[in-house]
């Protein structure tokens, strides 16, 4: 398959060749950065641990040029960090035996540019290539601009398809913000209870970040914790480990996401004035 940008990569942990690694992925995930995908889409990484029918696939579309250091990274040069975060992201595919690790190696100021045809040109073959039932990105209310933009070509990118081609259901995932506050007729459980040990591993291997300053293997893991304990004030916890995800399924065939969103936003505002209204004595 052709990729846009020179510097993209294939990386298969198994070494089949391409036309036996792709097709047999059922779960994909794309992710904006380099250890996105570890953060967000973990559910899909262990549905597919370990099984020879299902097949766990990640897409970086970004070259991790614009990656956050500090410490012993501090002085690392944009090319240095692009080199490490590719060979981080090559460790984390072989830990969770990935079919396959795409690295795009798109600026992130292309992937925020909805008139660059390239990054949308790379997701459509992608999907062509890899024909997933299940698909995670990243969710239209994240707060980082270039999660939300890849989100965006990635709805795009299903909608190239034949319907007929297109993933059975696509879910937005929690990386820069949490999905909590969806009301809970709208929110997608993406149970983590499963080998925590793996899912420290994944995060583990980014030591970049980690080192250089960000403890996001501490701050994910407390988060899945919270959502098992916090996701039902009436009972015992169901899991060790959860996920939200965002269901943008109806997205792939029709709909501007913007409205899309703002329906989810208007009925978590009605039923919080709702338990005001009920709750409020009668003046």
């Amino acid at each position: 398959m052709k990729l846009s940008q020179e510097s993209a990569q294939i990386f298969v942990p198994d070494q089949l060749p391409l036309g036996v690694a792709l097709p047999r992925t059922t779960h994909l995930a794309i992710g904006a950065h380099h250890d996105d995908l570890e953060i967000m889409a973990t559910h899909g990484i262990l549905e597919c641990f370990n099984s020879t029918e299902l097949w766990f696939t990640g897409v970086v579309v970004t070259d991790g040029a614009g990656s956050a250091r500090d410490f012993e990274y501090q002085a690392y040069t944009d090319e240095q960090m692009k080199t490490v975060r590719r060979a981080e992201q090559k460790k984390a595919a072989y830990v969770g035996e990935y079919g396959a690790q795409f690295l795009l190696e798109h600026p992130s100021s292309a992937a925020k540019d909805p008139a660059n045809p390239e990054v949308l040109a790379d997701l459509v073959e992608v999907l062509r290539e890899t024909r997933p039932e299940h698909v995670y990105t990243h969710n239209l209310a994240d707060k980082h601009d270039t999660h939300v933009a890849v989100a965006l070509r990635v709805i795009a990118a299903c909608r190239a398809l034949e319907p007929s081609s297109r993933p059975r259901r696509l879910i937005g995932c929690e990386v820069w913000r949490d999905l909590d506050w969806l009301s809970d007729v709208d929110k997608l459980a993406l149970p983590l209870d499963r080998r925590e040990h793996l899912q420290s591993a994944l995060l583990g291997v980014f030591d970049s970040q980690i080192a250089g300053g960000k403890r996001y293997d501490l701050a994910t893991a407390g988060r899945r914790r919270a959502h098992a304990t916090y996701s039902e004030s009436h009972g015992t916890d169901r899991h060790s480990a959860l996920g939200w995800g965002m269901d943008l399924t109806p997205l792939m065939h029709a709909g501007d996401p913007s409205a899309y969103l703002a329906d989810l936003l208007r009925r978590f505002e009605r039923d919080v004035s709702a338990r005001i209204e009920r709750l409020t004595a009668p003046r």
